[in-house]
C-alpha cells in the first residue's frame, strides 16, 4: 500500500513538471514570432506596435538609398517593406 502511494505521488509529481515545461514553451513561442519594435524576417521588415491601450505612434523608418521618413502605427504589426530596403525603425517619443 505504500509502495503504490509512494509512486503515485511520484508519478504525479512528473507529469506536472511535464506539464509546466509544456506551458512554459507554448508561451514563449508566439512572443518571438513577432517581438516588439523593428524585426525582420527572411524577406520583409515589420514593426510591432505593443500596446494594451490601442494607441497609435509615430516611428522614424530608416531607408536604404532613400530618404528615411515617419510613419503612424496601430497596435499590431505593420509591414514597413522589403528588409533589404529598411535598414530600421523606432519610436519617436509621440501619439498620431
Amino acid at each position: 500500500m505504500h509502495v503504490r502511494r509512494l509512486l503515485t505521488s511520484a508519478f504525479g509529481s512528473v507529469s506536472l513538471a511535464f506539464a509546466l515545461l509544456g506551458a512554459g514553451t507554448a508561451t514563449a513561442t508566439p512572443a518571438a514570432a513577432d517581438p516588439c519594435g523593428f524585426y525582420e524576417t527572411g524577406s520583409d521588415a515589420y514593426y510591432n506596435h505593443c500596446t494594451s491601450d490601442g494607441s497609435h505612434v509615430v516611428i522614424k523608418v530608416q531607408v536604404a538609398r532613400a530618404p528615411d521618413y515617419e510613419r503612424c502605427v496601430g497596435p499590431g504589426r505593420t509591414w514597413l517593406g522589403s528588409a533589404a530596403a529598411i535598414q530600421g525603425a523606432y519610436y519617436v517619443g509621440r501619439t498620431c
